[in-house]
Formats: C-alpha cells, sequence, structure tokens
C-alpha cells in the first residue's frame, strides 16, 4: 500500500507556492528589470565605500627643536591617545615646532564615532603636557577614503609661466569647480601664494628708536577689522547702521604708509626702517610638468622627436578635487572635466594648459565595465557548458536561476546603499560558481528523474521518490 508522501518543509512549500501560479513569470521579469536599473544607476566608483578612518593630531610646539618635541609633546601624546577604543595603531612624526601623531582605527569604525573618540580623550587628558610649556591647541584633521580625489587637473605653460601666476588661475577655478554637482573640496597644490614680505634694517630701527615688539603689535592691530556699534539710521525708521573700524591691509604701498613710532617729532614710517615689497612666499611643495612623449608627438614625427620634445620640465601646480560620499565618482569627474574644457579661453588663459593628470572617475568606470563583462561572460560560458552535457532546456533553467539572483542581488545591493566597485563586481563573479553549483545539482536531479521514469509527470515522479525515500531504513554512518 502506497504511503502518503511526507509533508513538505518551507523550501518545498515556497516552491510549490511558485510553480503553477501565474505571476512566476512576471516576477521573474520584474527582477530582471531591476536589475537593469540597478546596473545604471548604481554608484560606481574605484575603491569600496569601507570606513577605514584615520585622525591626524597636530599639536603646536612653536620654538622648540624635533627632539624636545619628540620627548616632551609626542611620546606623552601617543600615550594618551593610545587610550582610544577600536584604533589599529598610533604613530607620531616630530618636527621642529610641531607634533603629528596619527590614529588609525579599526576597519569598520565610523568616522563621526571616531571623531568623537578623539576629541573625548583629547579633553580628558588636558593635563598631559605640563603647564606652561608653551604648545598650542590641539588641531584633529580627519582622512577616510572620500578625502582621496578623484579628479587631478594640472595648470602649466609651455612659456614657463611661474607657479604664483598659474595659482591666481587655480584659485578663481576653485570656485568654479566646487559648483559640480557631488564636488567636495577642491584644493590647489603647488602654489607658493602671495606674501607682502617685510625686510627690517636694524640699523634704522635703532637710528629712530623703534622698538621690534611694538611694531610687530602695530603690524598685527592696523590688520585688523571689528565691529564697534550701531547707529540709527536717520532715513529709515527703526532701522540700525553697523559700525566696523579698521580694514584689512591690501597692497605693499598699504603696509609702507604703517606709522610704527616717532622719532624727533616726526612720525616713522614702516617704509623708512624696512623694505616692503609685495612678492611670492617660500613654497612648502612644488609641481612640476613634463609632457610625455605620446603628448608631444605630433601627426607623423619620429619617436626620436617626440623624445626630444618630451625633455622639458615646466612648473606647474594641481587642483584636486574629491566627492562626497555615496556620490557617482564617474559622473561627478565627467562634470568636472566639462565644466574645466567650458572654462577655456574664458577663465583659463589661452597661453595655459588644464592637463587632466588623474581621473579616477573613468578608471572606475573602465573597471566596473570590464568586471561588468567578465561577470556576462562567466555567466553565458556556465550555460554553453550546461547546454552541451545535460541539454537545451537544462541549460535555460540553470541560466534563468543564476541571471535573475545576479539582479535580484545587483538591485538589493543598489537599495541598501552599496556602490559597483571592483571589490563587490569580483565578489559576484566569484558566487557565481557556487550559485551554479547548486543550480547544475538541482537540474541533474531533475534530469536523472526523468530518466528513471519517462513518459510520467515529473511532480509525480518527485513524490514517489520521496515516498521511497521516506520508508526506507536509515543506516549508521
Amino acid at each position: 500500500m502506497n504511503k502518503p508522501p511526507p509533508p513538505l518543509g518551507v523550501s518545498g512549500r515556497l516552491a510549490a507556492a511558485f510553480q503553477d501560479h501565474a505571476l512566476t513569470p512576471l516576477l521573474a521579469l520584474v527582477a530582471l528589470l531591476l536589475g537593469l536599473f540597478a546596473v545604471l544607476v548604481t554608484p560606481r566608483e574605484e575603491e569600496p565605500q569601507i570606513n577605514v578612518t584615520m585622525a591626524s593630531v597636530i599639536i603646536p610646539f612653536p620654538g622648540a627643536a624635533s627632539v624636545d618635541v619628540q620627548n616632551l609633546v609626542a611620546r606623552p601624546a601617543e600615550q594618551a591617545l593610545g587610550q582610544i577604543a577600536g584604533i589599529e595603531h598610533t604613530y607620531s612624526v616630530s618636527r621642529p615646532g610641531v607634533a603629528m601623531v596619527t590614529v588609525q582605527f579599526k576597519v569598520g569604525v565610523p568616522r563621526t564615532e571616531a571623531l568623537v573618540r578623539v576629541y573625548d580623550v583629547l579633553n580628558a587628558n588636558q593635563d598631559w603636557l605640563p603647564a606652561g610649556l608653551g604648545t598650542l591647541t590641539p588641531i584633529v584633521r580627519p582622512t577616510g577614503i572620500d578625502d582621496v580625489p578623484v579628479l587631478a587637473v594640472t595648470l602649466w605653460s609651455h612659456d614657463g609661466m611661474p607657479a604664483v601666476e598659474l595659482e591666481r588661475v587655480a584659485h578663481t577655478m576653485e570656485a568654479e569647480l566646487k559648483r559640480v554637482p557631488g564636488a567636495r573640496e577642491v584644493h590647489t597644490i603647488g602654489g607658493p601664494g602671495r606674501v607682502v614680505q617685510v625686510t627690517l634694517d636694524p640699523s634704522r630701527l635703532r637710528e629712530r628708536g623703534v622698538d621690534l615688539l611694538r611694531l610687530k603689535q602695530t603690524l598685527a592691530a592696523a590688520n585688523a577689522g571689528q565691529p564697534s556699534g550701531s547707529v540709527v539710521d536717520p532715513s529709515a525708521t527703526g532701522r540700525m547702521l553697523s559700525v566696523e573700524t579698521g580694514e584689512f591691509l591690501r597692497s605693499a604701498d598699504d603696509v609702507g604708509q604703517l606709522v610704527v613710532g616717532v622719532s624727533q617729532g616726526k612720525p616713522v614710517y614702516l617704509r623708512e626702517v624696512a623694505r616692503v615689497e609685495a612678492g611670492a612666499a617660500q613654497p612648502q611643495r612644488y609641481v612640476w610638468f613634463t609632457p610625455g612623449a605620446a603628448a608631444s608627438a605630433a601627426g607623423s614625427a619620429g619617436a626620436a622627436a617626440s623624445a626630444a620634445a618630451a625633455g622639458p620640465v615646466y612648473p606647474a601646480v594641481t587642483l584636486t578635487l574629491t566627492k562626497k560620499p555615496g556620490e557617482n565618482a564617474v559622473d561627478v569627474a565627467s562634470a568636472a572635466r566639462e565644466r574645466v574644457d567650458a572654462l577655456r579661453n574664458t577663465v583659463i588663459p589661452a597661453g595655459i594648459e588644464a592637463t587632466v593628470t588623474r581621473d579616477y572617475g573613468q578608471t572606475a568606470a573602465d573597471k566596473a565595465n570590464k568586471l561588468i563583462q567578465k561577470l556576462a561572460f562567466a555567466t553565458g560560458s556556465v550555460i554553453l557548458l550546461v547546454g552541451l552535457a545535460l541539454g537545451r532546456r537544462e541549460a535555460v533553467i540553470v541560466g534563468a536561476a543564476v541571471i535573475l539572483t545576479l539582479t535580484a542581488t545587483l538591485f538589493a545591493s543598489w537599495a541598501w546603499g552599496f556602490t559597483l566597485n571592483r571589490v563587490s563586481l569580483f565578489a559576484l563573479i566569484f558566487s557565481i560558481g557556487i550559485l551554479v553549483d547548486d543550480a547544475i545539482v538541482v537540474v541533474e536531479n531533475i534530469h536523472r528523474h526523468q530518466q528513471l521514469e519517462p513518459g510520467k509527470p515529473l511532480r509525480r515522479s518527485f513524490q514517489r521518490q520521496s515516498t521511497r525515500s521516506a520508508g526506507r531504513p536509515s543506516w549508521p554512518r
């Protein structure tokens, strides 16, 4: 007497519910369309959005030598910051007049939480340095994965224009590039900056009785503007006008006209005791640009001429642009490139070249497209091999299972805020092996049942096989 089939489990009931339901093909089509939609709208970038937070604690110690900075500031700072929970390691760099302690947190610690921990430790250990040592307030600068620039544009000129002139153009471009949607920070690297240099003459200072400390205080007080109150506007009822005193020094002539003392009943101007001139500051970083052989080759020029033309080195400045967290690096970099092209011959003079020296958006798009091609190639290869080994119908079943699973996964990753990067796409390619293995096992089992009982419905064959398996004694292994 045939025994009733054993009750189905959760997976069996789900499979039975979808097997003959009219909505199953529609759900499969929706999953496919959602996956294609996710591929088009998911942000693409080169690196994954992981929390790798680092914080640099800068402690100024004016006038101290490197050895004193290391012994009195850097080492106690490392011990105090080493109390933070969740850090990977700390290390310090000591320079004349400043100590920089870098705290690297473990992967996964949120950026905001990491900064809160750093500030809590600094506030709770305010007495970790001797009183009256002369150190200034520590400065905390966080660094994360989004601080890596996605685009770098280098300004240079064939005429060898100095970096201080290129910096003026770069500062104008900063305001334009910050308007790009998704842009976070724009910085200029290599510009020395413009300053007014005051070179004092000690003999003239002695002749006119000008004290150096008082001269310094006079300069600081003259270069300041501050609100001094408000008065009633007589032309409007109830309207107040704010009053400000002082103004910022705008040129070298303004600085030279400052009165720094009185000698023999006459005012002493700064230009009388010092040489005042406007010029470039001492550069902290240098940027040089050398055109490559491919960039300098024109038309059918030979390789020797190209190599010779690639020899000159030109002064340059570089603008770097970072993106906001979660933004598409491809779209941000592309919009920034279009903005740079629009600024040519307007903000960027005709004699200045703007060369894109780093484009992580383009490399991220190329890598993502290449990995998607590999994903499609791997899926197609699996379908072809299953078709050759088991048959066309089995290949269609395996292909449908693999494709629908991948598309549903891509949509879920987009919905949860993940991005398309080389790590996530490689993980999908790697998971195809496991996914295809499961699908092949199921299809091969179906194929085996069809060969054991040809001509019978597949569902009855499975029920009979389940009944035989249920009545079979279980042997210890």
